[in-house]
């Protein structure tokens, strides 16, 4: 957490580059822009341990034996890990009352897109989350579920999109492949407007990974 809030407010703040005190416009654009690369690191390495710690020291075989589904025991760890993604990010609503404040005029700040951007985050965040339960599943190395982690959620946040660019596919194929890809998602929530087909693609990533979690234990302890 403390990690995420550096690297954020040094990006928004201090590198003269990067930093949104000269843009000359009220916007957190570029933290929602920067937040998901972060997050592509920062989530894997909360949940590499989930699973893969339990596993080596073998005390997944303790847990499994207490009276608690296969479902609660994902569920509670998944939960977990949400909770300190969504600590880590209300420190940053700090970030929201200083543009608020240092704009021409306090208050010129598009209120809807920050609460859509925020809400896309918290979803962007529930699925690499997923993602990182499900590693951390099949490994009891803590590096390699890292490793996997990084390498899943930057494939299911950017690859479709790049693969739909290319000339491989044509006319509404393209489309299609783009809409697998999170990354179409996310930019669609973060404009302000919550599409319910955005939220349920969302709820459908975030529950297929952890079926997928579900099955590797089964596969485990059958």
């Amino acid at each position: 957490m403390g990690l995420f809030l550096l690297v954020m407010g040094l990006f928004l703040f201090v590198f003269p580059d990067t930093s949104i005190l000269n843009y000359g416009e009220a916007s957190l654009d570029y933290f929602f822009n920067t937040a998901p690369w972060i997050f592509i690191f920062l989530i894997p390495a909360i949940t590499m341990r989930m699973f893969s710690e339990e596993l080596k020291s073998g005390t997944i075989e303790l847990l499994t034996t207490r009276p608690l589904t296969k479902w609660q025991i994902i569920g509670g760890k998944y939960l977990a890990a949400v909770a300190l993604l969504a600590m880590a990010l209300l420190p940053t609503l700090c970030y929201y009352y200083t543009i608020w404040q240092l704009g021409a005029t306090s208050g010129n700040i598009d209120t809807g897109a920050t609460n859509g951007s925020y809400i896309g985050l918290l979803l962007l965040g529930g699925a690499f989350t997923s993602i990182g339960i499900f590693t951390s599943s099949l490994t009891r190395n803590q590096i390699v579920a890292f490793i996997l982690g990084v390498f899943l959620c930057f494939f299911f946040y950017m690859a479709f999109d790049f693969l739909s660019r290319t000339d491989v596919f044509y006319a509404s194929l393209d489309d299609i492949v783009e809409k697998v890809g999170i990354f179409k998602h996310y930019e669609s929530i973060s404009r302000g407007v919550i599409d319910s087909r955005d939220v349920v693609y969302f709820a459908s990533f975030i529950g297929l990974f952890l079926f997928f979690t579900k099955l590797v234990l089964d596969a485990r302890h059958s």
